[in-house]
């Protein structure tokens, strides 16, 4: 960990100005405060900045809203898009009254999870790598009120402007249309270059990035960002999210990591890769299926088992459940297999020695890093605890089967809704209580029935008036 004295050093070579103060709610919102270079001292990164924590939504009541942002210096950053030099922190929350980590902060409920592993003395370390799928788009108009809800996107890629008529007279004819965008070169891909200024600037904010391409989707990319720890990579997801949406944002666009924002085409997920390690060794590796073992199979089976109920933290959104439909490449079939996209649980054909890893396909971006890494993480260890066998593998295609045969085959699948996964979680939360408070889980409920669950149940949808307007 870096130290204070090299955090100002590193603030004198850089002519930093501002500081800027950051942490994440339960959402997984990132959330900001800064000051000036002249006024924060070593006390202050040491003992914490006072805040006001009943207005971030789920948090603090008013009588007792007063906590503490705890520097983290670690992973600090220069900002590339403040207009002065602004070097960013990753923040904790304190909690005043308790005199202990806040129990409602995702980063340091993250943290706690580390801890809980180290003490189990099943490993020491928690590897993690996510590939966030992203949505860029040139406009969205959206509108919500008693008598229309309403939604437009527009991209210059999309099929429905084939025929339109742009102000340069011009249409340039090159859409790879629904579900084609894997991947042609230019002058079809339009984002190429997007994506590259965004490679750059996230190497200037510390990320290493592998793999850049278009994705299925209208408008859709993927940049592969190298993994990390735990923390470490929930931390680097909200720096990519950040630098994705701040580029398309200074081109004139819009990018979004919402799960399904266009009908009828691929969504955005959040693959998540995860390893246990212990004194420098990768305990997924072994002779069993894949080259997995024993360990990394009932791991899997741990997550399988409570996966339905992971999906509350997971797949966080009422849109996560459009995401979660046959027919999108959308893993909501609860099995696993070698190199197979279908499962829910893959494994990947590199996936071998150190780099022996599962990689779970129905975690999506509208999630909380924090909290999804954390509930894999938490349902995987129970499932080391109590040796739960995954099951036989399938290396079909699980796309193709229908309804009936998934039900007669007694596979489980993910929820169909928001709401019912925040009703498994709350059935099956006894996994999470090593690291997840009582409090913490009755606040992510209500805070996700308030803002999501209610909101989405009392709205007439536009398809409702074409199927019901005239009954």
């Amino acid at each position: 960990m870096r130290t204070i004295q090299e955090f100002f050093v590193f603030c004198e070579e850089n002519e930093v100005e501002f500081i800027d103060f950051r942490f994440t709610d339960i959402k997984g919102t990132w959330h900001h405060m800064a000051y000036h270079i002249n006024s924060v001292d070593s006390k202050m990164l040491e003992e914490g900045i006072p805040f006001d924590a009943s207005s971030i939504k789920g948090w603090q009541s008013i009588e007792k809203s007063d906590m503490m942002l705890r520097p983290d210096l670690v992973r600090y950053f220069i900002d590339p898009f403040s207009a002065d030099s602004t070097v960013v922190v990753f923040c904790d929350i304190w909690d005043i009254y308790k005199n202990a980590p806040y129990e409602k902060c995702p980063r340091s409920l993250a943290k706690k999870a580390i801890a809980h592993l180290r003490a189990s003395g099943i490993g020491d370390e928690v590897y993690v790598g996510s590939e966030n799928e992203f949505f860029i788009f040139d406009s969205i108009k959206m509108r919500d009120a008693s008598n229309s809800q309403y939604y437009e996107i527009d991209s210059e890629e999309g099929d429905w402007n084939r025929d339109k008529d742009f102000e340069n007279g011009i249409n340039i004819g090159h859409r790879a249309g629904i579900k084609g965008g894997y991947f042609p070169v230019p002058p079809v891909d339009s984002m190429m270059d997007l994506r590259a200024e965004m490679v750059k600037v996230l190497h200037q904010v510390g990320l290493e990035t592998f793999v850049v391409h278009h994705e299925v989707a209208v408008g859709q990319g993927e940049i592969g960002v190298k993994f990390g720890d735990l923390v470490e990579m929930a931390d680097n997801v909200q720096k990519f999210k950040y630098v994705v949406k701040m580029v398309a944002h200074l081109n004139g666009k819009s990018a979004t990591f919402m799960p399904k924002p266009l009908f009828g085409d691929n969504g955005n997920g959040m693959h998540t890769h995860i390893s246990i390690w212990k004194e420098g060794k990768n305990l997924f590796s072994g002779n069993k299926y894949e080259n997995l073992s024993d360990l990394a199979l009932n791991f899997l089976g741990g997550v399988l088992a409570h996966a339905r109920a992971i999906a509350a933290f997971c797949n966080a959104s009422g849109n996560s459940y459009k995401r979660l439909i046959p027919g999108f490449e959308a893993p909501s079939i609860l099995t696993y297999s070698a190199n197979n996209r279908s499962a829910s649980v893959r494994i990947p054909y590199n996936a071998k020695g150190n780099g022996a890893r599962l990689e779970f396909r129905f975690p999506d971006s509208s999630s909380n890093p924090y909290l999804a890494f954390v509930s894999i993480l938490l349902a995987g260890l129970d499932g080391i605890e109590k040796k739960l066998d995954p099951g036989m593998p399938m290396d079909i295609n699980l796309f193709k089967l229908s309804l009936d045969e998934i039900r007669e085959r007694g596979i489980k699948q993910m929820p169909h809704t928001l709401r019912a996964a925040l009703e498994e979680m709350l059935r099956d939360r006894a996994y999470l209580s090593s690291v997840f408070s009582e409090e913490f889980i009755q606040a992510y409920k209500n805070l996700k029935f308030q803002t999501e669950v209610w909101p989405l149940e009392s709205r007439p949808h536009p398809y409702e008036f074409i199927t019901t307007y005239s009954c």
